[in-house]
């Protein structure tokens, strides 16, 4: 493979974004909550920072994507987390179009479940290979096992007992993964038999 053919990587750009988006959330609710009377307005309309991530958030995409300097890489990185934080910010207000909905507990929810999600990805695409053998190698052994038959007798008692379709769904799903689990314990016993 040619050295013009290798895909560029720019380290820590994830790190620099997501620190900045959470950074950028939480000075964002400390001036909101320490002066809530301070509003930018035009015309007697009042712009919510929501206004300012969006303009970060697109200035930051487009550094990032057309630049190729290291330092303007970060730079861009760092605009596009914040744009995002400053958007997350007032998710409650987009969604309900109601200002009272800003402080409402979802806000909250949102930004620990995003945080989440992207901090998981990041380490399972960054320790994939490992993560596929410490599973692999759990699945043949007698906890994985034991895992599936008491995860399989979990999910068929909260099937059993309730009306609830969602907690139903969600039940049926696992014991499909406790079966699949119990089945790869035992796929794995043969072949090592082999």
């Amino acid at each position: 493979m040619s050295s013009e053919e290798k895909i560029k990587t720019k380290p820590n750009l994830s790190l620099a974004a997501l620190t900045s988006f959470l950074a950028s959330f939480l000075i964002a609710r400390a001036f909101t909550s320490f002066y809530p009377k301070v509003v930018w307005e035009i015309s007697g309309f009042h712009i919510h920072h929501f206004w300012y991530g969006l303009i970060m958030l697109a200035v930051g995409g487009w550094l990032g994507i057309s630049v190729e300097d290291e330092r303007l890489s970060r730079v861009a990185a760092i605009f596009y987390g914040a744009g995002g934080g400053l958007i997350v910010d007032e998710i409650g207000l987009l969604l309900t179009l109601s200002a009272q909905a800003y402080w409402a507990d979802f806000t909250y929810t949102f930004v620990i479940v995003f945080l989440a999600v992207v901090s998981m990805v990041a380490l399972v695409s960054k320790y994939n290979k490992v993560i596929r053998a410490e599973v692999a190698q759990f699945l043949s052994s007698n906890g994985g096992l034991y895992f599936g038959v008491f995860l399989a007798a979990i999910s068929v008692a909260f099937t059993l007992e309730t009306d609830n379709p969602i907690i139903i769904t969600v039940s049926s799903v696992l014991t499909f993964v406790a079966v699949i689990i119990i089945l790869a314990y035992f796929v794995q016993k043969i072949r090592k038999r082999r």
